[in-house]
This record gives C-alpha cells, sequence and structure tokens, in this order.
C-alpha cells in the first residue's frame, strides 16, 4: 500500500530571476587579500543577514527599479569588488587564507516574489511580534564555495524588500554597511563615501604571532553555538527614545549618588545595552531562582580602526572589531527599578573601558579567547550584540526612498540583540531587535513595558 501522500505547505517565496551582478567599468586584475587575525576570528560564523523594507507606491515600476537596483550594484561592486570574490585557502598552505578576486566574478542578485498567501508590507516590516519564519526567507542563503556577499529583491504587496548576506570573515558590520551607502549613493547619483582601502598592511601582526594564535583557536562548526529555531520563533523592535535615555541617565546618576559611588559613563550605548540586559535577564523563566552567585555575561563588538598603532583609516575594508565583555550577577542584573539599570550600566560601562585598552599588546589581544572560555565554562549564558547605530541603516535609500525598517534577522539564530539608531524624526533614539520564542517574547515584552513606565513613573 503506497504510503499517504504528505501535503506541504505552499513555499512562502517564488523566485522570479537570479542573476550574477559582475563588477562595472574596466576588468580587475585577480588579487587576493589575506586574512588577518581580526577576520580568521570569524571564519566559521554564520552569515550576517539583513532585510531592508522599502514601501513603493502602487504605480511603482518594479521592474524599473529592480533593473536600475542591478546597474547601481554594479557600480558600487567596482570599488568594493573583493566582496564578489571567495574565501579560499591559500595555495600550498595548511592555514592561510585569503579572499580571492578572479576576473569575472560577481554577487547572485536573487528577485523573488512574496506568495499571495503571504503577510502583506505592514505585517512584516512592523515592530511588533512576527514569526521569524515569515521574514527569514527574505534574506538569501550564501552560495557555496567561499561566498560572501549575497543580495535579494522581494517584491512585496505594497513594497520591496531587500535582503544581504555577507561572511563575517570577509568584513565587519562597518564596512558591510560603507558597501550599502556606495550602493545608496550609485542608485541615487549622490556623493558616496570615499573608496575602500584594503591594504591588510594595516593591521599590523609581526611574524604573524596573533594569527597563528587566532587561526589554532578557531572554533569549529560544532563548536559553535547556535540557537535552534522553533516554529513559535518571534522577532520584535523595542525603541527607546531620546527621552528614554535621558532618564535612565538620570535613574543612573542618583542611584550611583545613593550609594556613594562614582556613577559610570553613561552614553547612549551604554544606556541602550545595560537597560535591554537587564530586562533580558530578568524575562529568563529561570530569573530569581539562583542564590546570586551565578554570573552571566554581556559580548558586543568594539571598533578598533582609531585604536590601533598606527591609526586605521575608516574605509578599511575588513574586520578591526574587538570584544568587549564583562559579567555581573544574575539576580542583581534582573533586579527592577534603579538597581537592576545601574548595574547593567556600570558592567557596560566598565567593558568598553576595558576593550578600549586591550589592542595594546598581543598579550591583551590574545586575552580575548581566554574570555570567551571563560564564560563558556561559567554556563550562564551571554548575550551579544550585532549592529551599532553608527551604521545609519536607515540612511541607505536605493533610489525609492529611505527604508521604513531595517531588520537583522540572522539574531535569530545567534541570540544576539540587533541595535540600530532610532527612526524617529527628532533623532537621539536607539531601536533594539529581539529574537524569542513566544513565551519568553512575552516575558520580554511585559518586563520593557514595566522598565519604561518606571522611569517615567
Amino acid at each position: 500500500m503506497a504510503p499517504a501522500q504528505q501535503h506541504l505547505p505552499p513555499p512562502i517565496l517564488s523566485v522570479l530571476d537570479t542573476t550574477l551582478v559582475r563588477p562595472s567599468g574596466a576588468a580587475l586584475p585577480e588579487s587576493s587579500l589575506p586574512l588577518t587575525f581580526f577576520d580568521v576570528l570569524w571564519l566559521t560564523s554564520p552569515p550576517v543577514e539583513r532585510v531592508f523594507f522599502y514601501r513603493l507606491a502602487a504605480d511603482a515600476d518594479v521592474a524599473t527599479i529592480l533593473s536600475n537596483l542591478k546597474a547601481s550594484l554594479s557600480q558600487a561592486l567596482h570599488a568594493y569588488y573583493p566582496l564578489a570574490g571567495h574565501l579560499r585557502l591559500k595555495h600550498g598552505t595548511a592555514d592561510r587564507y585569503e579572499l580571492h578576486y578572479h576576473p569575472g566574478d560577481g554577487v547572485t542578485f536573487t528577485v523573488a516574489e512574496y506568495s499571495n498567501e503571504g503577510a502583506d508590507f505592514d505585517e512584516l516590516a512592523t515592530d511588533e511580534p512576527k514569526k521569524v519564519a515569515k521574514i527569514a526567507p527574505l534574506a538569501p542563503t550564501l552560495p557555496e564555495g567561499g561566498v560572501v556577499l549575497a543580495l535579494q529583491a522581494t517584491v512585496l504587496r505594497g513594497g520591496l524588500a531587500i535582503g544581504m548576506a555577507v561572511h563575517h570573515a570577509a568584513c565587519d558590520g562597518a564596512s558591510s554597511t560603507r558597501f550599502l551607502h556606495a550602493w545608496s549613493a550609485a542608485s541615487t547619483a549622490a556623493n558616496g563615501p570615499p573608496p575602500p582601502v584594503t591594504d591588510r598592511a594595516l593591521v599590523h601582526d609581526p611574524r604573524s604571532r596573533l594569527y597563528d594564535f587566532f587561526v589554532k583557536a578557531m572554533p569549529t562548526d560544532d563548536q559553535m553555538e547556535r540557537v535552534k529555531l522553533s516554529d513559535d520563533q518571534l522577532f520584535a523592535t523595542f525603541t527607546l527614545s531620546k527621552e528614554d535615555i535621558q532618564r535612565v541617565k538620570d535613574v543612573v546618576a542618583a542611584e550611583a549618588a545613593r550609594r556613594g559611588a562614582a556613577p559610570p559613563r553613561c552614553s547612549s550605548l551604554v544606556v541602550t545595552f545595560g537597560f535591554i540586559w537587564s530586562c533580558y535577564q530578568r524575562a529568563k523563566d529561570n530569573a530569581g531562582s539562583n542564590s546570586g552567585e551565578r554570573r552571566t555575561y554581556l559580548c558586543f563588538p568594539v571598533d578598533h580602526r582609531s585604536r590601533m598603532k598606527p591609526p586605521v583609516p575608516d574605509e578599511y575594508l575588513g574586520n578591526c572589531v574587538g570584544a568587549a565583555m564583562h559579567a555581573a550577577p544574575e539576580d542583581q542584573l534582573a533586579a527592577a527599578g534603579a538597581d537592576g539599570l545601574f548595574v547593567a550600566c556600570t558592567v557596560v560601562a566598565a567593558a568598553i573601558e576595558e576593550a578600549v585598552g586591550s589592542v595594546r599588546s598581543p598579550e591583551t589581544i590574545e586575552s580575548w579567547i581566554e574570555r570567551f572560555k571563560e564564560a563558556a565554562v561559567a554556563g550562564t549564558g551571554m548575550l551579544t550584540v550585532a549592529g551599532s547605530p553608527r551604521f545609519r541603516v536607515y540612511e541607505v535609500d536605493l533610489g525609492f526612498g529611505r527604508p521604513a525598517k531595517v531588520d537583522i534577522v540572522s539574531v535569530a539564530r545567534t541570540g544576539a540583540m540587533a541595535v540600530a539608531e532610532g527612526r524617529s524624526s527628532g533623532g537621539g533614539g536607539m531601536e533594539v531587535g529581539i529574537s524569542l520564542r513566544a513565551a519568553g517574547m512575552q516575558r520580554f515584552q511585559k518586563c520593557f513595558e514595566d522598565a519604561i513606565a518606571f522611569l517615567h513613573h
């Protein structure tokens, strides 16, 4: 007897076209950029996936928009041609990796259409909790073979989603978003950012000491922690206004005075990380169940371009980020009100201060690995951060206006919080994307709302 036929749900996307977009202009020579110790750290990491949601007029000529996108992408790739290349082992070596460009290489650009049964633009571009399964397909999959960049345009009811997947070993967020701004300039005939600087000798590593250290410490695919996606995995965005951020600064300063302690240096970024970290810890299903001895970790990237000796230019194409990491007692971090905010912001400020000095010598850079191992052994979890308000993702106009929403959808797999500048016209705010299962998201929403209410009581 034949087995009963399984009725699978219809695919959420239909792929309409796939094109290899090559750099424009005169043919570029074959070239290889050796990976530095900053790059090799990310070789086994999952790609960073962003989705930009653009609202389109009802009468928008989508075919022309897509054609213009490919043409402007080709222009942007002329300067950023290494992103059309591939990661590979250098011939004749066992552990020397490079980003290799061969004439004719290009970036895969996929055009897709969301199914009629799918959600419309406003459902997908919302801040409210939405199913990861609905937005994850809007970011392309990196093709096999060491490809470092892929792009996808998905036609939605009422708009267009531009998805980007980039391999972190090729470049950090500062570089990848500078590329997006170059694409934006090519799309709008605006003045673009200065061309990228690709000289890897700018990252000093005498006798490859740090490269050798990090390539040996590089985690295998099996050792990389991933969040197992569940059917009820959600993604939501939470906004801290300029006023909210100032109120946190005031609360932390008042609590420091009450304790007779020196107030931490509370930048808007410190406040955002501290506020979200405290809410995140309080929302855990085991919050309050420990004796107070357990410590949990926060880890976030710090751009070291300006701190290297000599400084590395902002236009440097590659990785130049280190990790800022610190721990806090779980019970103190999860405390409601001023107590939890003071502890969180104090620890975040201390992490930044330590990280700023962590590129002084090879020994301090090597200590990054020990800190990660320390956090892993503790087994109490580590919240990480993706993105930065400095990337100005809401200014990426590809010829049809600024995005209505930008999501880093890959945090659903990594468990990180996604950070960007706020969208409000007044400016000064921050937005944070969080991905949790339904019950966890409900708890986090409640903790966030209660904390905001406390600020303005």
